[in-house]
């Protein structure tokens, strides 16, 4: 199997007596490996091929040296290896052997290296700078065809090139390649130009639930895009009393939704528009039928409460601590009962219950149980009882008090 043409053959350089070529190894070499490539020439109206090089060589840059000023030479490369010769890949253009002071460069613009995108209506007026000596030659294509110059105009300078369109239409988009040439050397670069207008209205809009508050809605693309995607949607709503239409969803990017929140005894019409990067669509989607947001009708059941037994025998939650103190200071003693009802509090000193006398205060609060002893005497020490009671029981709790 003979190998594949090598790639991307072009001129580097032309001088008075000499073209430099350079071109890329081919994508298939066949079975054996590549011996390496033979440059043919051609005299401009001649058939007959002559080789440069008598053996084949692997660089793939070659100089054809010896050639005369003036002269107009086709050229071609093959590929060659055990099992034959490729196809050659040959210029496209006869090369003119004359010095090229500065090969052909095009110049694009940075913001025209991506897809350049106008509204309909809009002028198109682009300018590609490009450098080459002597003057190059500039070719303007579409799909490999001349441009209709009834409606693109082009002016070209020794520096750039311009491309014009006065009232660009959708029709206008598509891939513009630029080639500058001199003497077989050439450049090219692809212009995109991508001719946008609003898209049409959504089709079939349904309105599929009404459930409480809300609204299911569905739709599907506009048939139309506008020559841009669809990027979101816009949907409205509108109630009965006011007419008025109001924003409910900003950017809905899929073809369904939800809308939520809306107002009990409230009828509703919705509206969708579509979105591409030139904008809204001029019409809408309007649902055929409208939602009436009902009452739903509850019927109120009472929370059963268990009732809950809180009668509950009186129970220490803090006993009394023993305590020392000195005599003629005051001192306190606590402890902490709960009960339902609320115990009755009984204070005893070495068994025998504390009446009325006034070295002794006690108090109960939120249930803590206090003991105040006034200005105690040694005579005061000794075991200190607390004891609650209520009709489900008693309880009580002690505590020894030393006076020094």
């Amino acid at each position: 199997e003979s190998p594949s043409s090598p790639l991307a053959l072009a001129v580097e350089e032309v001088t008075e007596n000499s073209i430099t070529l350079t071109w890329k190894a081919p994508e298939q070499t066949g079975q054996s490996s590549l011996d390496g490539y033979v440059v043919e020439i051609c005299k401009d109206g001649s058939t007959d091929w002559t080789a440069v090089n008598k053996e084949p060589f692997l660089s793939t840059r070659y100089t054809i040296q010896d050639l005369s000023s003036g002269e107009k030479i086709h050229v071609r490369v093959r590929a060659v290896s055990a099992s034959g010769a490729s196809d050659p890949a040959t210029l496209e253009q006869p090369v003119l052997i004359r010095e090229i002071l500065q090969l052909p460069k095009i110049r694009m613009p940075r913001h025209l290296r991506q897809t350049y995108i106008r509204h309909v209506g809009d002028a198109v007026n682009v300018m590609i700078p490009f450098q080459g000596k002597p003057q190059p030659e500039v070719i303007w294509t579409k799909g490999d065809q001349p441009l209709d110059t009834s409606r693109i105009n082009i002016r070209n300078t020794e520096r750039d090139t311009i491309f014009y369109i006065r009232n660009a239409q959708r029709n206008d988009s598509g891939k513009y390649e630029l080639t500058v040439r001199i003497n077989g050397a050439e450049d090219k670069a692809i212009l995109d130009i991508q001719v946008i207008e609003p898209p049409g209205p959504p089709e079939n809009l349904k309105l599929v639930d009404v459930w409480g508050f809300n609204v299911a809605l569905e739709w599907t693309p506009p048939v139309d895009n506008g020559n841009s995607e669809v990027k979101s949607y816009v949907v409205q709503k509108s109630d009965k009393k006011s007419g008025k239409w109001f924003t409910a969803l900003d950017r809905c990017s899929r073809t369904s939704c939800t809308i939520s929140d809306l107002i009990i005894g409230n009828t509703y019409s919705f509206r969708v528009f579509a979105e591409n990067a030139c904008g809204l669509s001029e019409k809408a989607a309007v649902t055929s039928g409208v939602a009436h947001i009902q009452k739903t009708k509850t019927a109120y059941q009472p929370e059963k409460i268990p009732q809950r037994d809180m009668m509950e025998p009186p129970k220490f939650t803090q006993p009394l601590t023993d305590r020392t103190t000195t005599r003629g200071y005051s001192t306190h003693l606590f402890c902490s009962v709960r009960g339902f009802p609320q115990p009755k509090i009984i204070w005893m000193k070495n068994q025998m219950e504390i009446r009325e006398d006034p070295k002794y205060i006690a108090m109960i609060e939120q249930g803590v149980c206090s003991l105040e002893i006034r200005k105690p005497s040694p005579f005061d020490g000794g075991i200190y009882t607390c004891k609650a009671v209520n009709p489900l029981g008693e309880a009580s709790v002690d505590c020894k008090l030393d006076v020094k």
